[in-house]
C-alpha cells in the first residue's frame, strides 16, 4: 500500500508539474511582452514547445494545462469585483475561470483518446496513434471558435502574434501538422514543415499621421463616477483639446466614456465641444439615453456637428448579462444594485473625419471579429483599463489589436484610461507622435 500510495503521489506531482510548465510556455509571451522583453526569436520557440508539449501529454495532463492557462490569461477578470466591494468573489472568479479552461481542454483530450475506441475502422486506417494527435491538433485549431459567455479572448493561434509565424488559421494548421508528424514519426525532421508558416513582420518604417492626437486619461473607476470631481476631470480634458488645436492638429482622440454622463443631455457640454469642433474634429467617449436604456457610446464632432455611434458587442456580465432572463434579474439585484443592461446596437458604425473612414468600436467589441467584418482600413477604438489595473489585461488587449490589425490589415488608432494609447499598424505597436 505504502508503495501504491508513493507512485499515486508522484504521479500526482508529474501530472501537475507537466501541466503547469506547459501552460507557463503557452503564457509567455503575454507577460514578456508586459515586461518589456518580447522577442520574435523568443516567442516563436515558446509557441512551438508549448504546442509540442501539450500534443504530446495525455488526457490527464491537458485539463491541468488549460486550468492554468485560464489562469494565466484571465485572472484579472476578477479584479473587477473589486470596484464592486466585493473582494471575496476574486479568488472564487479566477479558480472558476481556470476551471471552466480546464474543462475545455479535457474535453478535446477525452474525445481525442475516446473516439477512436469508438470508431475503430477509421481508427486502424489512420493508425491510433495518427488520429489521436489528430483530433487534438483540431481541438487546438477550432478552440478560437468557441467563447464562453460571450467571451472570445482566448486564441490559441495568439501566441505567435509577435513571432516569425503568421497568424492565419491556415498558417496555425500548418504549425500544428508538423508538430503532429514529429510526434507520430518520431523523427524532428518533420518540425521544419513549420517553416510553411514563416510569415515575419515588416520593419519597413511608416510615416505615422502627424495630425491625429490621441489623449491618455489616467483617471480610476471610483473618480471617473464621482460627481464632484467632474468639473476637473472635464476641465483636463478640454486643456487637452485646446492643447491639440494649438498645435495645429486635424483630429483629437479621447478615451471611453471619459465623460461619464449622458453627455446628449448636457447642454454645457454639448455647446463646448461643439464650439471646438470647428476648429479640430473631436472623437470622444461617452454615455448616451435614448429614453429607455443607457448606451455607451461614442460621439463624433465634426465641424460644429455631431454623430453618435453605438456599441454593438457589449462585455458579458460588465456591461450585459448573457444569462437567462431570471438569471440576469437575479445577477444584477445581488451583485450590481440592481442596474439596467446597457443596449447594444444591431450595426457597426463606419464614419468619416478629414476625408478618413473609420470603424468604430468601444473597447471589448475591437477585439471580436464582427468589427472587422469588410477589412475596414482605419478603427478608432476607445477603452477605459481601469477596471483591471494594475494587471496584464492592457498587454493582452494589445497583442489581440496586434493579432487583428496583422489579419486585415487594418490600421487602429486607440486610446486609452489608465494605460498608455498607441496605433497599430501592419500588427505592430506604434508610438505616437
Amino acid at each position: 500500500m505504502s508503495k501504491l500510495r508513493n507512485f499515486r503521489r508522484h504521479f500526482s506531482t508529474f501530472v501537475l508539474t507537466r501541466g503547469l510548465t506547459t501552460a507557463l510556455l503557452g503564457s509567455a509571451f503575454i507577460y514578456l511582452d508586459h515586461w518589456g522583453f518580447s522577442l520574435f526569436w523568443l516567442n516563436s520557440i515558446l509557441g512551438i514547445s508549448f504546442l509540442y508539449l501539450l500534443l504530446s501529454a495525455d488526457r490527464t495532463i491537458w485539463p491541468v494545462t488549460g486550468f492554468f492557462i485560464g489562469i494565466f490569461w484571465f485572472w484579472w477578470i476578477a479584479l473587477s469585483f473589486n470596484h464592486y466591494h466585493m473582494p471575496w468573489a476574486v479568488p472564487i472568479v479566477v479558480i472558476v475561470t481556470g476551471l471552466l479552461y480546464g474543462t475545455l481542454f479535457w474535453a478535446i483530450a477525452f474525445l481525442a483518446e475516446k473516439i477512436p475506441t469508438i470508431n475503430k475502422s477509421v481508427a486502424m486506417q489512420l493508425k491510433p496513434t495518427l488520429f489521436t494527435l489528430s483530433l487534438k491538433a483540431l481541438g487546438l485549431l477550432g478552440l478560437s471558435y468557441i467563447h464562453p459567455f460571450g467571451f472570445d479572448w482566448f486564441k490559441p493561434e495568439l501566441i505567435f502574434v509577435e513571432s516569425y509565424f503568421g497568424i492565419q488559421k491556415w498558417q496555425f494548421a500548418i504549425i500544428l501538422a508538423g508538430i503532429v508528424l514529429t510526434l507520430w514519426k518520431k523523427q524532428y525532421v518533420y518540425l521544419f514543415l513549420v517553416l510553411f508558416a514563416w510569415q515575419p513582420l515588416s520593419t519597413t518604417a511608416i510615416n505615422l499621421p502627424q495630425d491625429i492626437r490621441i489623449v491618455t486619461t489616467y483617471t480610476s473607476v471610483e473618480e471617473k463616477w464621482d460627481k464632484t470631481l467632474h468639473p476637473q476631470q472635464f476641465n483636463t480634458l478640454f486643456t487637452a483639446i485646446d492643447k491639440a488645436i494649438d498645435e495645429n492638429k486635424s483630429l483629437v482622440i479621447l478615451p471611453e466614456s471619459v465623460f461619464p454622463v449622458f453627455l446628449k443631455r448636457s447642454a454645457s457640454l454639448m455647446q463646448a465641444l461643439e464650439q471646438r469642433s470647428g476648429k479640430i474634429s473631436i472623437v470622444a467617449g461617452g454615455l448616451y439615453w435614448d429614453g429607455k436604456t443607457p448606451r455607451n457610446s461614442t460621439y463624433i464632432f465634426t465641424d460644429s456637428t455631431v454623430r453618435i455611434a453605438n456599441k454593438v458587442l457589449l462585455v458579458p456580465f460588465g456591461e450585459s448579462n448573457p444569462l437567462p432572463d431570471f438569471l440576469s434579474d437575479w445577477v444584477n439585484k445581488v451583485f450590481y444594485d440592481g442596474a439596467v443592461d446597457y443596449k447594444a446596437d444591431s450595426n457597426v458604425t463606419d464614419y468619416t473625419v478629414n476625408d478618413i473612414t473609420y470603424r468604430n468600436a468601444i473597447c471589448f467589441e475591437a477585439t471580436s471579429e464582427k468589427l472587422y467584418e469588410g477589412r475596414p482600413r482605419n478603427m478608432i477604438v476607445l477603452s477605459n483599463n481601469g477596471w483591471f489595473t494594475p494587471s496584464i489585461e492592457p498587454t493582452l488587449q494589445k497583442l489581440l489589436l496586434q493579432y487583428y490589425s496583422r489579419k486585415y490589415g487594418t490600421t487602429i488608432y486607440h486610446a486609452v484610461n489608465m494605460a498608455e494609447s498607441y496605433i497599430v499598424q501592419n500588427g505592430r505597436t506604434r508610438s505616437i507622435p
